[in-house]
């Protein structure tokens, strides 16, 4: 009986050792597995929190920088346009300037062997010229075609408007060049000191643009007897756009804008 029962239990070892019934039972039934288990994968989601964290709190400190810049520059400008006012105010200033600048969409082409002239998605019901900014940089003019708004871009032979060049202002009118890369500024008086690199930004002087709109930089001068030229490189590349800020600048009588206040209160 004795041996018997030891036959059995020899057999089922050797089994079990066959079969690898020892790991299978290890493997599922070991509560130590179980426990490392969660415990790693509680450790990867408190790190992932944690991360998280202080992403968040360098986010927040980042938007309060810029925030707090943003608040120094209205600081600023308020300052500035108060300053203005009160010069204003002091010589006795008549008239007011009113800017508006809208978003608009380029519509079409107007000639397919043209690029230069496409239309606009813009109300255009009178005869002033407009400017065009794109991405900051002078881009071109709008004038009124029919009611409808005609964008005559950088490069166009009817775009024109006034620029300054340099630290010394040198006054001139943007034209179109020989070179389609480029843009062409005439009429410089021949004493003002230009050199190559030079900066060329609209003058305001024209009612086009408000002074300041960067054109682009010198890269070629030509000296005549009383007047000279530059070639420019443009900022924008107007080419490729498809949308553009119109800018309006508007000139009305201060007495005017007094009464008609006065007659609406």
């Amino acid at each position: 009986m004795n041996k018997f029962l030891f036959f059995l239990l020899f057999v089922a070892v050797s089994l079990g050792y066959i079969f690898e019934i020892d790991q299978l039972i290890a493997r599922n039934f070991n509560p130590l597995t179980s426990i490392k288990k969660i415990y790693v994968n509680n450790a990867i989601k408190t790190q992932n929190n944690i991360e998280r964290y202080f992403n968040q709190v360098t986010t927040i400190e980042r938007l309060q920088q810029e925030n707090q810049e943003l608040k120094n520059y209205k600081e600023l400008y308020h300052a500035s346009h108060n300053e203005l006012n009160s010069i204003l105010e002091m010589l006795g200033e008549t008239n007011f300037q009113k800017d508006d600048i809208k978003f608009s969409k380029v519509l079409s082409y107007i000639d397919f062997d043209n690029f230069t002239k496409v239309w606009l998605d813009y109300k255009k019901d009178d005869d002033s010229i407009l400017g065009i900014i794109s991405n900051g940089f002078a881009a071109g003019i709008v004038v009124n075609d029919n009611n409808r708004a005609k964008a005559l871009l950088n490069g166009n032979d009817k775009c024109n408007y006034s620029i300054f060049v340099g630290k010394d202002k040198a006054p001139g009118i943007i034209h179109k060049a020989k070179n389609k890369n480029h843009l062409l500024a005439k009429y410089i008086p021949i004493w003002y000191k230009i050199k190559v690199g030079d900066e060329v930004v609209t003058s305001g002087m024209d009612n086009i643009f408000y002074e300041g709109i960067k054109v682009g930089k010198v890269v070629k001068i030509k000296k005549m007897q009383d007047m000279q030229t530059i070639e420019i490189e443009p900022y924008a590349d107007v080419l490729k756009e498809k949308y553009f800020f119109v800018y309006k600048k508007t000139i009305e009588k201060k007495k005017e804008k007094e009464l008609l206040e006065t007659t609406n209160k």
